[in-house]
């Protein structure tokens, strides 16, 4: 398969389930993204690393009412519920690289490890276990270049998300997914 052109629409993006339309909140995330093009768009930068894309959408994404990861401190960090324990603390609890408190949508941005390491399979599965966790938005690079290998990431993970909801031997707790092709 040929590499997408630069001349083709960007982001790359798709709503998941594919029988239901995507919901408002959608357009505006997708719009974050195409506003970051000249940044994060890996068909014309090098070496564009997830922390790097999610601070270039940070400032459109936190005017549309996301919490997002602002450092790698603790103090930077966003953390989301999953079990409670002694006294109403979380007790476990997974990072994450956004969270809109009113959609109930995470947000997950994966780079090089997204596609080499199955992130997109851990943000699945840990986003089905958080509570309040209606809606997911992944953001996966169009493709990762590591020495003479290529892979084409979202192409990759929409390939799973489409087998998931195929099969429907596994069934996610979401609203919807929002996989966008950076």
């Amino acid at each position: 398969m040929m590499p997408p052109s630069s001349s083709a629409p960007y982001p790359s993006w798709q709503f998941y389930p594919t029988r239901s339309p995507a919901p408002t909140w959608v357009p505006p995330a997708v719009a974050a993204f195409t506003d970051a093009r000249p940044q994060i768009d890996i068909r014309t930068n090098h070496g564009v690393t997830s922390d790097a894309a999610l601070a270039v959408v940070r400032p459109a994404l936190v005017a549309l009412g996301y919490e997002i990861e602002a450092g790698k401190k603790a103090s930077g960090k966003i953390r989301r519920p999953v079990l409670f324990g002694e006294n109403g603390g979380a007790r476990v609890a997974y990072e994450v690289d956004g969270f809109h408190p009113e959609l109930n949508v995470v947000l997950e941005i994966e780079a090089g490890r997204g596609a080499a390491g199955n992130a997109d399979y851990r943000d699945l599965i840990r986003t089905s276990l958080m509570v309040d966790a209606d809606s997911l938005i992944l953001g996966m690079m169009l493709e990762y270049r590591s020495g003479h290998t290529t892979m084409r990431s979202y192409e990759r993970t929409r390939d799973q998300i489409d087998a998931i909801y195929a099969s429907e031997r596994l069934k996610l707790p979401f609203t919807g997914i929002l996989l966008v092709g950076y």
